[in-house]
């Protein structure tokens, strides 16, 4: 799966789930492209979502649901994953 593709998907999810105002994802793959863990095919990245139906839960509860989604994607293509949430 390339990159492009990813984000998409993970957009998608987090769309068709929660009530969002915004969302915005980077790839932050480049950052790790020397370290010892990365691996070919497997994505970093940083998710920026403007959501108030996540906001009021505190911050594990908002991850939590948020993995929970993105499980497959979790497992397969996303070596690290940054939520900020506001």
């Amino acid at each position: 799966m390339n990159i492009n593709d990813l984000i998409a998907i993970v957009k998608k999810r987090i769309l068709e789930n929660f009530e969002i105002q915004n969302i915005h994802i980077e790839d932050k793959s480049f950052l790790h492209k020397n370290h010892k863990g990365n691996q070919e095919g497997r994505f970093h990245l940083k998710l920026k979502i403007e959501s108030k139906e996540l906001k009021i839960l505190n911050k594990i509860d908002s991850n939590k649901k948020i993995y929970k989604i993105l499980d497959n994607e979790l497992k397969k293509y996303i070596h690290s994953i940054q939520i900020l949430i506001s």
